[in-house]
C-alpha cells in the first residue's frame, strides 16, 4: 500500500501519541461520567499508545504475557480493528 509523501514515520508516530492519549483522557473522564464508555476508551487509547510508545508497548507485552487470556482479547480486537479498512471498502464497493 503506497503512503502519502507527507506521512512521514516520525508524523505516524506523533499521530498515535496524540490519538491515544485523548482517547485515555476520554476513558478516565468515562470511568466517572455515566455518558461515556470509560473501559473501551482506556483500551482504544492504550493501543493507540502502544503503537507510537516502546514503553507502553512493552507493558502490553508484559500484560500479555501475566494474563494470557485478556492477552488473547487485546489480539482479537487488533485483528478486528486492523481488517476494519478494508471490511469498510468491501462494504462500499457491494452497496447500490
Amino acid at each position: 500500500m503506497n503512503r502519502p509523501a507527507w506521512l512521514t514515520a516520525q508524523l505516524k508516530r506523533k499521530l498515535y501519541l496524540i490519538a491515544g492519549t485523548f482517547f485515555v483522557i476520554l476513558g478516565v473522564l468515562g470511568l466517572f461520567l455515566p455518558i461515556l464508555q470509560g473501559v473501551l476508551f482506556l483500551f482504544v487509547g492504550l493501543v493507540l499508545l502502544s503503537k507510537g510508545s516502546s514503553r507502553v508497548r512493552a507493558l502490553k507485552q508484559k500484560f500479555k504475557r501475566r494474563y494470557p487470556q485478556w492477552g488473547a482479547k487485546i489480539e482479537q480486537a487488533e485483528a478486528w480493528a486492523r481488517d476494519l479498512p478494508s471490511r469498510i471498502k468491501a462494504w462500499f464497493r457491494r452497496a447500490p
